[in-house]
């Protein structure tokens, strides 16, 4: 299964607050931007059991710079999907829905917006919706996706 994650507050500290992974010197010096606590395990595992990992979020960071991040974690993506790449895929339909992860053949989309939840309802595409609340948000996903 193609599995993909939003970035920002949902991996990353936004206007949302959550613990994050523990920084090395490397990470700090590279100024690299901190992940949630439970991303490089859960990511891990999930690639363990043979899903790709795709990380699709509507900022304009570039790809290298998303793979890179998780890179520095240890963590290899599969895929980055940023604004540009949605905006290229769907055309005239990216100014309607602010994501639509059936166009990049993903199968669950791992988010903190409600909307997108709505979006997914609307649209035929399946959305597991974390918040900075979720206790362990880590095993609710693992659970969800089943």
């Amino acid at each position: 299964m193609i599995i993909s994650f939003d970035l920002d507050d949902t991996l990353i500290p936004g206007i949302k607050r959550f613990d994050t992974e523990p920084q090395n010197l490397f990470q700090k010096i590279f100024n690299t931007e901190k992940i949630r606590l439970g991303t490089i395990s859960l990511i891990k595992r999930l690639r363990k059991d043979g899903h790709k990992i795709f990380i699709y979020t509507t900022s304009y960071r570039s790809i290298s710079k998303i793979k890179r991040t998780f890179l520095f974690y240890g963590i290899r993506i599969d895929k980055a999907i940023n604004q540009v790449s949605h905006n290229r895929m769907l055309k005239d339909r990216a100014k309607v829905i602010s994501k639509y992860p059936p166009a990049f053949g993903i199968h669950i989309h791992i988010d903190d917006s409600e909307g997108v939840a709505t979006e997914g309802l609307k649209h035929n595409f399946r959305t597991i919706i974390i918040n900075e609340n979720t206790g362990d948000w880590t095993t609710f996903v693992l659970n969800s996706i089943i």
